[in-house]
């Protein structure tokens, strides 16, 4: 037997098509109804809706590049037939308009493709399609296939009238350059990717959420905001948070950086556990951070060190405070609590940001305790000497 045959990665790539489709859907001819919203697997793969009555049901198919056309004897074909005889009522000459997206072409000379928007001929459709369902034909599709002809010919009439073929739809590798194609008005010169990858990210959280339940649908003027909002980001006096809270695993970055010169510098300060906890993920969050910034050309080596010169020279003014006030007879228990309280004042500032209206404060954090990794600032008022110490253990 191949191994596989059974292998279910058709159906979770054809999930994920349907998800990614749904919102090029909303990309694509959001603009047009602004009123409406969209949904997954409510009333079908996809729909739209209005005023909370559903106007258009989407049938989604993604099939390998490989594979064969699109023909009328095809299970795609009749298994999407079934839900919408199921699901949307044949003779309701009024319902929502039925549409099957599919990756393959349909056959010429095909019902499927007589249905499509252009050249469309519905009487071809229709008699082609009985001529279909009277054949015996595979054993899978034939309850379908009779139940077809057991619509009255007015039922069959209207049925084909509300049906929509989109065939050779992207596939998905595609997706992202059929959404990118939708949001040109939108990209940022020179940084595409960056701002695609947000939008994607916001995307699939919000359809994370309806299929979960969380919500039902998400509103065209919902999304319009979010891509603006994405938008806003990437200007001159700003910048976008690339990496998210929810994207670090705190156990393992607790493990990873146990022995760095940061934690180090909060140890000997006797930071408390869990403020360690989440100086670790800051630390984190603002170097990676950094790094992506320049990769993705979203700001310059100078803008990195002019602002974390700014932090160093407040940092110098602070610590010389905290030293001058500091009891010349100071135990170890009194220095700690001195560069707890520095290193407190100083992670509740926000005066100095990387850009005038980028004010995520985890990166001023982060980028203060990745300076302490380096040796460049400290909080206990020994810490040089005691990481000239550690360095030289270490060497």
């Amino acid at each position: 037997m191949d191994p596989g045959s059974h292998s279910a990665a058709p159906n979770a790539i054809g999930y994920q098509y349907q998800t990614w489709w749904a919102l090029v859907e909303l990309l694509r001819s959001g603009s047009e109804r602004p009123d409406a919203a969209i949904s997954i697997e409510l009333y079908d793969d996809i729909a739209w809706e209005q005023a909370g009555s559903p106007t258009e049901l989407l049938q989604v198919k993604h099939h390998e590049g490989t594979q064969r056309s699109l023909t009328d004897r095809a299970t795609d074909v009749w298994k999407t037939l079934q839900v919408w005889m199921d699901e949307a009522s044949p003779d309701d000459q009024d319902g929502p308009t039925l549409i099957l997206i599919t990756t393959q072409e349909a056959s010429p000379g095909s019902a499927m493709a007589a249905l499509r928007a252009e050249g469309r001929d519905e009487d071809a459709a229709l008699a082609r399609l009985k001529e279909v369902a009277s054949e015996d034909g595979a054993e899978s599709t034939r309850k379908i296939r009779q139940r077809f002809l057991q619509l009255s010919a007015a039922d069959q009439k209207a049925f084909i009238h509300r049906i929509r073929v989109v065939d050779k739809s992207p596939h998905i590798e595609d997706v992202d350059a059929a959404a990118r194609a939708c949001l040109h008005w939108a990209l940022p010169r020179g940084q595409g990717d960056a701002f695609m990858a947000m939008v994607w990210q916001w995307w699939d959280v919000q359809a994370l959420a309806l299929l979960q339940r969380r919500i039902s649908r998400v509103d065209v003027s919902l999304a319009q905001e979010a891509v603006s909002s994405i938008r806003d980001k990437f200007t001159p006096e700003t910048l976008p948070t690339l990496v998210g809270i929810t994207d670090v695993d705190e156990a393992a970055l607790a493990q990873q950086y146990r022995d760095n010169m940061f934690v180090q510098q909060l140890n000997w300060i006797a930071y408390p556990p869990r403020n360690l906890q989440k100086a670790i993920v800051d630390y984190y969050r603002a170097y990676t951070q950094a790094v992506r910034w320049l990769d993705e050309d979203l700001v310059g080596v100078d803008e990195l060190e002019r602002f974390e010169a700014e932090l160093v020279d407040e940092w110098e003014r602070a610590f010389e405070f905290m030293q001058y006030e500091l009891d010349a007879d100071a135990d170890e228990v009194g220095k700690q609590a001195a560069g707890r309280s520095l290193l407190r004042t100083l992670l509740e500032q926000t005066s100095i940001t990387v850009r005038p209206k980028y004010n995520d404060a985890f990166f001023a954090r982060g980028r203060r305790h990745v300076l302490a990794d380096g040796g460049a600032v400290g909080w206990h008022t020994d810490f040089q000497e005691r990481v000239a110490q550690l360095l030289q253990v270490r060497a």
